[in-house]
């Protein structure tokens, strides 16, 4: 289970090696307000950091920067957030060092839970370190914006924040009591692009009536399952049906509530105040994928 609260970059040590932890986030409602003349949609959610994440390290080297990760394949090229943040810095702190990067990837691809946006947003952060602080917050908050909408809010002042635009515009939110939660990230992945896709073909048909700022007051007096909003679900589970299954399946563990994270697929289940303190789910993430896999086919982790 994971705690979520306030959550920093924690840094294990000021000298190179830098080492650093990107936490991952989850969507609290997700509501989709339309889409706007420059092609974007505009978004109005309530974002979350959680405790599980990737680890990067950073040290200073003396040409050319090197970026390295665990996970065999995953280009480091141009196409990677941490080598475009690197560069990004760079190109707005001309002194910033060479840095050899290991990227400790953890967090499942096409989630749903701002894994890249967070990596991007954790060496953003760990340049300026190794730049003396060259940068303000509210300048890497302001530069951050050019790769990405979630990265500004990895880069704020807390957790917890309301993000509307193309989510790049953040406000932070100190309304969200502690709680714990199960994150469900089953085998399959999905394009955040086709997903939006998805949802313009039914002319957005599909999106709720519920004004954001209503559910986002409705947060700050212990939400119920009804609250937990994301546009996002049907166009997926329109693409991949037994999202739908599982989601169902969690919300017969987790009546508090259960839903989808971002475009996916990742979903995840909160913690009652009684399933708090009874430990009556300890198994349940082995009983969860034993039961996905017997009732379902589907492979899928828990955390």
């Amino acid at each position: 289970a994971l705690v979520l609260a306030v959550l920093s970059k924690i840094v294990f040590g000021l000298n190179t090696p830098l080492k650093l932890f990107s936490p991952a986030k989850v969507n609290l409602f997700l509501r989709v307000m339309g889409k706007r003349d420059d092609g974007f949609h505009e978004l109005a959610s309530l974002f979350q950091a959680i405790d599980i994440g990737d680890i990067l390290s950073f040290e200073i080297r003396e040409s050319e920067d090197l970026i390295e990760c665990n996970i065999p394949g995953l280009p480091t090229d141009d196409s990677n957030l941490v080598t475009r943040a690197i560069n990004l810095y760079r190109s707005k702190v001309p002194e910033a060092p060479f840095v050899h990067c290991k990227l400790d990837k953890r967090l499942p691809m096409e989630a749903g839970l701002g894994g890249g946006s967070s990596n991007a947003a954790t060496t953003l952060y760990a340049m300026n370190l190794l730049t003396h602080s060259a940068a303000t917050q509210e300048e890497l908050i302001e530069w951050s914006a050019e790769l990405g909408s979630d990265i500004t809010f990895f880069l704020g002042p807390t957790g917890t924040a309301y993000c509307t635009g193309r989510g790049e515009i953040i406000q932070p939110i100190d309304l969200i009591q502690e709680q714990e939660l199960f994150v469900i990230k089953p085998a399959m992945g999905l394009s955040t692009p086709l997903v939006f896709k998805t949802l313009a073909n039914t002319n957005y048909a599909t999106l709720s009536p519920r004004h954001p700022k209503d559910i986002l007051q409705a947060f700050s007096n212990n939400a119920g399952p009804l609250n937990y909003i994301n546009d996002l679900e049907p166009p997926a589970f329109e693409i991949q049906p037994i999202l739908d299954q599982v989601k169902q399946k969690l919300l017969a563990y987790f009546p508090a509530g259960a839903m989808m994270s971002g475009s996916g697929t990742s979903l995840f289940g909160i913690l009652s105040k009684k399933q708090r303190t009874d430990l009556s789910l300890e198994s349940f993430p082995i009983d969860f994928q034993h039961e996905c896999k017997r009732d379902l086919d589907l492979d899928l982790a828990v955390w």
